[in-house]
């Protein structure tokens, strides 16, 4: 068994014959008083200053504005799966209107599947700014995007990627929207109506005829390299390569003024005709050199008198208004890509050069300086007929006895001759 023992301290024994007296309570005074001899005595307690209530009403505002921010920032956080959209890639287009708060930005969004949660991104742009700095007009927004880079793109802030944009010789506004939109610099659509719009072209002073359906910047939009951010404004992209056509022009035009000056003498052309015959070049041309004699073939056409009736007879006239007046032509019912005897010779097709004499209403594409060039400058032949024969070069004739001779020899080692010009 286990026993406790209690053990009591011991007490030094009292000096004998002195009688202890018991200690009586002292006064804090005199308690501190002889304390302080041997310790020393705590400071004095500071009275704070009680603050005024105007002073305690805005600490309090600040402390709940702190929390509400800190709020927001969990909700966000919370939240930031739900601001992308479910499914990434797809590119949307949107006409941004003017003055949308937050609320309205955020499910003008969500309706188009820009972000998951219209409630969530409404919080995120409350919290970050609001939407003053949000511009209207074109956008083209993909989904999935992060909410910041909507944000920036929105704002065409200078924070938003750059991307490179080549435009091949050849290509005309149709294959350019198409590209444009593919490398997410500025929506289809909207870059086909700002080629269009009449307000831009005649800010940029582009030539027109006034006929329905041909007033674009076709012709005018310069083929080469250029680094456009993400989601930039149409207008401004037309802007950007109007201003190159013109610059490339003026030296071209100062370098083949003679030139230049036949052409209006003889056949009363300005720019918009030569651009359209240069057009044309660069749609039939496939080697460099041989654009001088294409373009000596189509002006021989045009300037001899006894060739009747002045028809250029280029496919890629026809082919033109497939893209850009489809319903007005009933052969383009259902083109792929791939001309036609059909679409050469409908009666309906104002850009076919099979049934209507001289240049089609305008531009079928955007030429680069060789064709330009080629237009001013020619070679000096007689040559009236040019056939393909392969490998993207062609058989020039003087005589139509002589191109004929030309498709037979070719249709003879051929199992598919290629159509004669």
């Amino acid at each position: 068994m286990l026993c406790t023992v209690a053990v009591v301290p011991t007490r030094a024994p009292s000096s004998p014959g002195r009688r202890r007296r018991r200690a009586s309570p002292q006064a804090p005074s005199e308690a501190g008083a002889r304390s302080s001899s041997s310790a020393p005595s705590p400071s004095p307690r500071k009275v704070r200053p009680r603050l005024s209530r105007r002073a305690r009403s805005a600490l309090f505002a600040l402390a709940g504005a702190v929390g509400a921010v800190g709020l927001s920032v969990l909700a966000l956080v919370l939240g930031y799966g739900h601001l992308h959209a479910p499914d990434a890639g797809t590119m949307v287009e949107i006409d941004w209107p003017a003055g949308l708060d937050s609320d309205q930005a955020a499910a003008l969004l969500a309706r188009h599947g820009l972000v998951r949660s219209e409630g969530a991104m409404a919080m995120f742009l409350r919290t970050t700014g609001g939407t003053s700095a949000f511009v209207s007009g074109p956008h083209l927004l993909p989904q999935g995007l992060d909410p910041w880079d909507l944000r920036h793109l929105l704002e065409r802030s200078p924070k938003r990627p750059t991307t490179r944009v080549t435009i091949p010789e050849g290509f005309h506004r149709f294959d350019i929207a198409t590209r444009l939109e593919k490398l997410r610099v500025a929506g289809k659509n909207a870059f086909l109506r700002a080629s269009a719009d009449p307000l831009l072209l005649d800010e940029l002073g582009i030539e027109r005829k006034g006929a329905l359906g041909i007033e674009s910047a076709e012709g005018y939009l310069f083929p080469a390299t250029y680094d456009f951010p993400l989601d930039t404004d149409p207008r401004e992209i037309v802007r950007r390569l109007v201003t190159e056509a013109d610059r490339r022009w003026a030296a071209l035009a100062t370098q083949h003024a003679a030139g230049f000056a036949s052409l209006r003498n003889t056949l009363g052309y300005g720019r918009r005709e030569v651009l359209t015959l240069a057009s044309i070049v660069e749609k039939e041309a496939a080697q460099p050199d041989e654009r001088p004699l294409i373009a000596s073939v189509f002006l021989n056409r045009l300037l001899d008198p006894t060739f009747k009736p002045k028809r250029l007879q280029s496919d890629p006239t026809a082919a033109y208004a497939c893209f850009s007046e489809p319903d007005v032509v009933p052969a383009c019912a259902g083109f792929t890509g791939k001309i036609t005897p059909a679409i050469n010779r409908d009666s309906k097709n104002r850009y076919s050069t099979y049934v209507n004499d001289g240049l089609p209403p305008g531009p079928i594409a955007n030429p680069g300086a060789p064709s330009i060039e080629a237009v001013l400058a020619p070679a000096a032949t007689k040559y009236l007929y040019f056939v393909a024969k392969g490998g993207g070069r062609h058989t020039f004739s003087e005589a139509l006895d002589q191109h004929n001779e030309a498709v037979r020899k070719l249709r003879a080692t051929t199992t598919s001759a290629e159509r004669p010009e």
